[in-house]
């Protein structure tokens, strides 16, 4: 059984880092949505970009040089851009007037969908 100090820092843990839905998210993502709106769509989408390559860049330098010689929070440091792309994603999906909750139950059918036929390897939109 666990000490009391034990699962007050696991309770802790969970209120601080409870899961958020994709809908939740997008929504709190939005308050912080500051760009001109002109630059709806493009500015979102640009950003994406931006931050997908900042991912590949810390992947590139974990296959340079192995994860033995990566600092010792590379991991949370990864998982920062991973959250500056969702924060683009969310943005985007707000600038489309689209549910980011909707768009991810639809990627899930379709990867399910391709698992069952199994066309998850390959490529085209449409396998």
């Amino acid at each position: 059984m666990k000490n009391s100090l034990e699962q007050s820092a696991i309770n802790w843990l969970k209120e601080r880092y409870a899961m958020l839905d994709f809908n939740d998210y997008q929504k709190i993502a939005k308050t912080t949505a500051i760009y001109p709106e002109q630059y709806k769509i493009t500015y979102p989408a640009l950003g994406l970009v931006g931050e997908a390559g900042e991912v590949a860049n810390k992947v590139k330098k974990i296959v340079r040089d192995g994860e033995d010689n990566m600092p010792s929070d590379w991991k949370e440091q990864l998982a920062s851009e991973i959250g500056d792309v969702l924060w683009y994603c969310a943005a985007l999906a707000s600038d489309l007037n689209m549910s980011l909750g909707v768009i991810a139950a639809q990627n899930k059918e379709k990867l399910e969908a391709r698992l069952k036929k199994g066309t998850l390897q390959g490529s085209g939109d449409k396998r």
